[in-house]
């Protein structure tokens, strides 16, 4: 181990090892979960999700619940849900009504949290913190990167014809509304989990860009899944060491590298596609 915190000097210090198996946990999920909302067109659930997780800390605070993340996740779960649930009625369109719930439940939370000048205490989340992150946070990571994995292999075939193509799903046989419901609930604890350490203001970047930047260059759905993880584990573990040689918030950096990969991915797929 000698030569390693040698060769990485970050890595002598207990918070960066938790930081960076924190997201190393992280980016799988992000990125496995990120090429299903992308292709569903659903970029902007998990932004309504983040914003969501003010209104949950709200809700706990008023009931004097003291784990703000059982509040996050009761009422993440519930808003993934509700949106789903809308969504399929075909009342609106899906950017809509996510825009909907995401300004909704941020200001019920804005709202509950600033009564009396309390919201700057709160006020962390909105940036998150990798490096708070504690070895029993590690061990709830790694339960959530186990079941989506595990969900993945057994759902994503499934997802993505839902996604593509709807009523053939219906026709072999596929409960689809069953399949979403799954996946939203996902995707709000992934969301939810994650959300203390990268922040609301960045964890939709976090799950959208690696997926987005992947779908540049992929040619087929195997590729388009690894260069999706690949992607997001390359710019977490990198903005990861970036922000503590530079000094700046952890998830700001994550999220930069993100930015630049799929810059760098949309560039390549104009030169492949003039050639």
């Amino acid at each position: 181990m000698e030569w390693i915190a040698q060769l990485f000097p970050a890595l002598r210090y207990d918070f960066m090892q938790n930081a960076l198996l924190a997201v190393v946990m992280i980016a799988p999920v992000m990125g496995l979960l990120g090429t299903m909302a992308v292709n569903s067109r659903m970029a902007f659930f998990s932004d309504a999700l983040g914003h969501s997780a003010l209104t949950g800390i709200a809700l706990g605070v008023a009931l004097g619940i003291d784990q703000p993340v059982i509040c996050m996740l009761a009422f993440g779960l519930f808003l993934a849900l509700v949106i789903t649930r809308i969504k399929n009625a075909n009342t609106q369109s899906a950017d809509t009504i996510i825009a909907v719930c995401s300004a909704g439940a941020m200001a019920l939370g804005l709202a509950i949290l600033s009564r009396g000048g309390g919201f700057a205490k709160y006020s962390q989340i909105l940036v998150g913190d990798i490096l708070s992150v504690s070895p029993s946070d590690l061990l709830s990571l790694l339960v959530v990167l186990v079941a989506v994995v595990g969900l993945w292999f057994y759902l994503s075939n499934a997802l993505m014809l839902i996604s593509v193509n709807r009523p053939l799903a219906a026709s072999r046989g596929i409960p689809a509304a069953v399949y979403e419901y799954v996946f939203v609930g996902v995707v709000a604890v992934a969301v939810m989990l994650a959300i203390q350490w990268i922040g609301i203001l960045l964890i939709n970047a976090l799950l959208i860009l690696p997926a987005a930047a992947a779908r540049n260059i992929a040619r087929n759905m195997r590729q388009y899944h690894l260069l999706s993880v690949g992607i997001a584990l390359v710019c977490c573990v990198g903005g990861l060491f970036l922000a503590f040689e530079m000094d700046i918030a952890a998830g700001a950096a994550i999220v930069m590298l993100c930015a630049l990969a799929f810059a760098a991915t949309y560039l390549v797929r104009g030169r492949l596609g003039g050639r």
